[in-house]
């Protein structure tokens, strides 16, 4: 799973028309990821900047583009809703599961609107947890660690239905939106599976909120269970719908 969505996010950002030589902020940039695959699409003219509130996450962006060659990469600790004006302006500004977790994401679109240029785009992924997981065949530990990270996404605030509601916001920020999709996240017996991972990432947060214990998830075999499992079924799992939309400034 964590595999496939690499892919589909680099899907999203050639999609909506991030090309090379553009300015492209990246917002809740977290450890960098999207930043890192921005370079790739804006190539050695562009320029790439990563903001998020989190100065852990920030320090772990930095620490992780300094193995990589990306001298027109940089990251900033601020606040999305009071982005500084030093960051100047931008020809695209795009985010992975950021909206879900604004209190106010319509607020926040219009304020991020104000650092993008004329016909400027905007771009966001983010996941419905109500759609997922989908399966006909028993998958019961895929859906009980689903259910895990499904329980501390809803503890935390988030929207759940934001891939219902990314037209929505664009539209109420004042931008015109050009495409609205929603892709599965398909495993078949032969698909590796990055859930294990992924809860491992989550746990801290997982116990904080009362989701589970650790004796609970058993995260140093929870991988090899996953594996099992997914390996001993012939049936499809669908674990997760991305939602994706770009929009421009009007």
């Amino acid at each position: 799973m964590s595999n496939t969505i690499p892919d589909v996010t680099t899907r999203l950002l050639t999609d909506a028309g991030i090309v090379p030589g553009m300015r492209v902020l990246d917002v809740g940039c977290g450890s960098g990821e999207v930043s890192l695959l921005l370079c790739g699409l804006v190539g050695r003219d562009g320029e790439v900047v990563g903001v998020d509130h989190d100065a852990r996450a920030i320090a772990l962006a930095r620490q992780r583009s300094a193995t990589q060659d990306h001298p027109a990469l940089t990251f900033a600790q601020c606040d999305l809703l009071e982005l500084p004006d030093t960051l100047g302006t931008f020809d695209a500004i795009v985010g992975r599961r950021v909206l879900m977790y604004q209190q106010d994401a319509v607020a926040t679109v219009r304020a991020l609107s104000k650092s993008l240029r004329p016909r400027g785009i905007v771009a966001f992924q983010e996941h419905d947890t109500t759609m997922a997981p989908a399966c006909l065949d028993p998958f019961p530990l895929h859906q009980k660690a689903q259910a895990w990270i499904q329980a501390m996404i809803a503890r935390e605030g988030a929207d759940l239905h934001i891939g219902f509601n990314l037209h929505r916001i664009f539209t109420r920020a004042g931008l015109a939106v050009e495409t609205v999709r929603a892709d599965c996240l398909v495993q078949t017996p032969d698909t590796p599976s990055g859930l294990g991972s992924i809860v491992r990432a989550c746990l801290p947060r997982i116990i904080a909120l009362g989701v589970a214990s650790a004796d609970d998830v058993e995260i140093e075999t929870l991988q090899a269970r996953l594996d099992l499992e997914r390996s001993s079924s012939p049936g499809i799992y669908i674990g997760d719908v991305i939602f994706t939309s770009w929009a421009r400034k009007a």
